[in-house]
């Protein structure tokens, strides 16, 4: 429950609860806005919260829900219920129509139960039949009104009707005419009708010239309106033809709301239905007003909410100064908060804060504050707030606090949140702090939950030294003497009534007033002021400090990403430069044993050799340009520089420097080098060059001079062994997969001990004799890895 029994209006919820009402788009949602109460379960309550959660992600997705402006028939139940009566087309054709309403948010909810289930549980008891709608749109168009085709009667009726309407209309015509041109007709008029029936306008001194009924006249007199004897006839059977009509339509109605008198109490559930949709679209449209989110409900009593604002002073400062949010919390240890400070500081504008926002959680509203907040569930919220002073009941200011006192103390409990504004005022403040300290202590031993706001130095000194009880003040700038709105948990603060009236005028008396005061309570005043200076300087200073540590953070993430992109790139262009002199060699070796090759086939002939020999300069030259290093412009070469030839690994030491030349040791050789075809080494480079010297072979030479065909004829057979190794060791070096070992026929031995020596090769993959015509066993032919 909550008290007093005007909670709402003094925490403000009525004006929310008229905001969401004016959102709703017809009275069945705003008579569901009217009937959101106070609540203590926690399944409701978490049910009404996750249906406004859901919905809002719905609109933030901008998903087309299917809600849409609709009619309330609620006015036509009783006489839907009455058997034999019957409403009119119109509202059959609204009640369709918002039929229609209902089934498309049906159908939205049951494709989307996964994810908005909800929602989709407000649907479960929800079952209209097809036949409503069909029945109908079958007889009742868009604009309300009855089709000709409802009936095969109507139909008849219609047609005849349409008839003699015509009929009656070519009569009054023709009469009118033959009317006007004797001149018994005012200027300019035409045919009127008057009480149903089609008539002619006739000047009064013609009215007994023309055989007929007058049905009326002008207010001057001067004209009669008749209708002719030829046209009654015609007129009697079109007002015959109507009442038909409509006794058929009342029939065809009575039909049509027997249908719906049937399936009544569906019905209703479709529009309880239809009208709880419309309150959860306009609370979360409100919700998008205020920014509100939604908490995490714990079942039982917790507070800790962070970054609280007041919805109805937010929307009061929307676009103009931001409201300063609110971080609270209340531990099952101190469940109670003394609230302290300068009058107009923020104390009354927390404590409502704190009623309205459990109030709104506890009635299903999602609230503005951050979604990591936790938000309990109270059995009861008291209230004590305002002015309530009572004439009519003879009550004080004073009294009337007394009387809520009284009544938190006897009903209050561990489920129970108290809210207490300016708690002891309003009588002798020695004897009005003195109760309010035994209120506090008797509630704080209940274990009751609550805030309260003072000025009384004895409260802030019983909260300082109890448990179950915390200090707490809104911050003031002592310097500008202005209020900063801010909840600062942990010291009680000061009322700065001195600095505050110093500020307004007052500064030749409060010397006198400090006397008065005394030096002690002064003192303690100034205290509580410094302390809460320094602790907001620090709270200043720990802001930069963070501020400086995020932007370091930023700093040294955007570094480790770039060096890792840089390891990446750099990863990259090696394994190209890899390929790209793998291919180089491969494509090199292919042109050198093509040169060989063709040296071979053309018996080195002179032109040949020299066409060849341009074709491998032009290769040596494309060699250069994609693996040449350039020469660095400001690189100065001096005396004992270690250097290499450009596009070389040999690497040797500088001995001395004439004009454009160097002249370098190249291990045990010197030479006279230019000095733009020489770069900078290492000594840890000549080191590496040498030892490939001392073990490397010159590729392009090998491969020049190598001849894939042994011949070991003549030779001992030590002196075999060493040559077919060197000679197979050649050849795998230049990537040569066949070979041929000329040992000659004779008695076998030179056979024998290559053949030996080829097994132990493992590089060998077989090896056999030569075809026969080929030199047979004279020759034993190799096929390598």
């Amino acid at each position: 429950m909550v008290y007093p029994s005007d909670f709402e209006a003094k925490l403000g919820f009525d004006q929310i609860r008229l905001r969401i009402g004016d959102y709703c788009f017809n009275t069945l949602g705003r008579n569901a806005v009217d009937a959101i109460r106070f609540c203590t379960e926690y399944k409701i309550i978490k049910a009404l919260l996750d249906q406004g959660s859901e919905f809002k992600r719905i609109k933030e997705r901008a998903i087309a829900f299917p809600l849409a402006p609709y009619h309330d028939p609620s006015e036509q139940y009783p006489i839907i219920g009455i058997e034999g009566s019957f409403i009119e087309a119109e509202s059959l054709q609204e009640i369709a129509m918002s039929v229609q309403v209902i089934e498309d948010c049906l159908s939205f909810l049951k494709n989307e139960q996964e994810t908005y289930p909800n929602l989709f549980q407000l649907m479960l008891s929800v079952t209209l039949p097809d036949i409503i709608k069909k029945s109908i749109n079958s007889k009742i168009d868009d604009m309300g009104k009855l089709k000709d085709n409802a009936s095969h009667e109507l139909l008849r009726i219609r047609k005849k009707l349409r008839d003699e309407s015509g009929r009656a209309r070519r009569l009054v015509d023709q009469m009118f005419r033959d009317a006007v041109s004797n001149g018994m007709v005012p200027e300019g008029s035409s045919p009127v009708i008057r009480e149903g029936r089609v008539v002619i306008p006739v000047l009064s001194e013609y009215k007994r010239k023309i055989k007929g009924v007058i049905m009326d006249e002008s207010a001057t007199g001067q004209t009669v309106y008749m209708e002719p004897t030829e046209v009654i006839e015609a007129n009697n059977e079109i007002r015959n033809l109507e009442l038909e009509e409509r006794r058929e339509s009342i029939k065809i109605l009575r039909e049509l709301t027997a249908l719906l008198r049937t399936h009544l109490p569906a019905l209703k559930l479709g529009f309880d239905f239809l009208g709880q949709l419309d309150a959860i679209q306009a609370k979360t449209r409100f919700a998008f007003d205020i920014e509100a989110a939604l908490p995490q409900l714990v079942d039982g009593p917790k507070l800790d909410w962070i970054n609280a604002r007041h919805p109805l002073l937010f929307l009061n400062h929307k676009g103009k100064m931001p409201v300063v949010p609110l971080t609270i919390d209340l531990t099952t240890h101190e469940r109670f908060l003394l609230v302290s400070g300068p009058n107009a500081g923020g104390k009354s504008v927390c404590l409502k804060t704190v009623g309205l926002i459990q109030y709104m959680v506890q009635c299903g509203l999602l609230v503005p504050l951050d979604e990591q907040s936790e938000a309990g569930v109270f059995h009861h919220i008291f209230l004590d707030i305002g002015d309530q002073q009572s004439i009519e009941n003879d009550l004080s200011t004073y009294s009337s606090h007394l009387r809520n006192m009284r009544h938190f103390v006897d009903r209050a409990n561990e489920e129970t949140l108290v809210l207490m504004d300016e708690l002891g005022a309003g009588t002798d403040p020695n004897f009005g702090g003195g109760i309010a300290e035994a209120i506090l202590k008797n509630l704080v031993e209940k274990k009751v939950w609550g805030v309260a706001t003072t000025h009384y130095y004895n409260l802030k000194l019983y909260a300082e030294h109890s448990e179950g009880i915390r200090n707490a003040s809104m911050q003031f700038d002592g310097k500008r003497l202005e209020p900063r709105f801010i909840l600062d948990i942990g010291k009680p603060g000061s009322s700065f009534a001195l600095e505050i009236a110093r500020k307004i005028g007052l500064g030749k008396i409060i010397k006198e007033a400090e006397d008065i005061i005394g030096k002690d309570l002064t003192g303690l005043e100034t205290l509580i002021k410094k302390v809460s200076d320094e602790k907001q300087e620090l709270v200043k200073r720990e802001g930069e400090v963070k501020e400086k540590e995020k932007k370091y953070n930023e700093l040294l993430d955007k570094y480790n990403q770039l060096n890792q992109e840089l390891e990446t790139r750099k990863k990259e262009i090696i394994n190209k430069a890899k390929e790209e002199a793998g291919l180089l060699i491969k494509q090199t070796n292919k042109e050198i044993e093509k040169t060989i090759r063709h040296i071979k086939e053309n018996r080195a002939e002179k032109k040949e050799t020299k066409r060849v020999r341009q074709t491998l300069e032009g290769l040596k030259e494309s060699v250069k340009l994609n693996a040449e290093p350039k020469t660095a412009s400001n690189e100065i070469i001096s005396e004992g520089d270690y250097v290499r030839l450009i596009g070389q690994d040999v690497s040797g030491k500088v001995i001395s420097l004439k004009g454009n030349s160097a002249l370098v040791q190249f291990g045990d050789m010197r030479s006279s080098v230019k000095m733009d075809k020489l770069v900078k080494s290492s000594a840890r480079e000549e080191k590496v060059s040498t030892a490939r010297r001392s073990f490397g072979v010159d590729l392009l030479a090998k491969q020049t001079n190598f001849n894939p065909t042994l011949d070991v004829r003549g030779m001992r057979v030590e002196e075999i062994v060493p040559v077919l190794d060197q000679f197979l060791d050649d050849a795998v070096l230049l990537g040569h997969g066949g070979l041929r070992i000329l040992h000659g026929k004779g008695g076998g031995v030179l056979r024998g001990v290559v053949r030996e020596r080829l097994k132990q090769n493992k590089n060998v993959v077989s090896f056999d004799h030569e075809h026969i015509e080929r030199g047979g066993d004279g020759i034993t032919t190799v096929v390598l890895k």
